[in-house]
C-alpha cells in the first residue's frame, strides 16, 4: 500500500492551477506552459507563456509569475515560496528561480532538450551559486506531457496545411 505524504495532495492542488495557466497558454496559440508561486498556502503569482503576442522572449511562465509574486511580496526574495511549473524550467527561468531565492520547485514534466532543474543542467541545486533549491519532478507529468504532445501535433497539423500546394 502507498501512503501520501501531507504535502503530496497539495503538489498536485497546486499543479492542477498551473496546467490551467497553461490551457490559457494553448489557447492563445503558444507553447501550453503554466505556473503558479505560493506562498503560506495562498498563490501569490501566476503566469502562463506569452512569448509570441507580447514578442518578448523572456514571457516564459515562470518570469511571469515571479514578477508577480515579487510584487505582492514587495520584495525581490520569494523565500518560504514554492514555485509549481507544468515543464522542467530553462536555463533562463531556472537563473530567476535562484535570483528570486524561490525555496522550492514543483514540476510536472521533464525537459531533455532544454531542462536546467536536474535533466540537461542542474542551476537550481548548483552548490557554486549562493541559493539552492528543493526540486520535486513528476508531479502529474502525464497530464502535462499530454497538453503538450497535443498542441505539437496541432502546430505540425497547421504548419503542414500552411505550406501545402494549393
Amino acid at each position: 500500500m502507498h501512503t501520501l505524504l501531507p504535502h503530496q495532495h497539495t503538489d498536485e492542488h497546486y499543479m492542477r492551477m498551473a496546467l490551467q495557466e497553461a490551457e490559457k497558454a494553448m489557447k492563445i496559440q503558444e507553447v501550453p506552459i503554466g505556473a503558479v508561486i505560493v506562498y503560506e498556502h495562498h498563490v501569490i503569482g501566476r503566469g502562463y507563456n506569452q512569448t509570441e503576442c507580447l514578442q518578448d522572449p523572456t514571457a516564459h511562465a515562470e518570469i511571469l509569475a515571479i514578477k508577480q509574486a515579487s510584487m505582492y511580496l514587495s520584495s525581490r526574495r520569494l523565500l518560504g515560496c514554492t514555485l509549481y511549473v507544468t515543464l522542467e524550467p530553462c536555463s533562463m527561468c531556472a537563473g530567476a528561480i535562484v535570483l528570486a531565492r524561490i525555496s522550492r520547485v514543483v514540476f510536472a514534466a521533464s525537459d531533455p532538450k532544454s531542462g536546467a532543474c536536474g535533466t540537461l543542467y542542474n542551476i537550481t541545486q548548483d552548490k557554486r551559486l549562493n541559493h539552492r533549491c528543493y526540486i520535486t519532478r513528476g508531479i502529474l507529468e502525464h497530464d502535462s506531457a499530454a497538453m503538450l504532445r497535443s498542441f505539437f501535433v496541432q502546430l505540425r497539423r497547421t504548419s503542414q496545411a500552411s505550406t501545402a500546394p494549393k
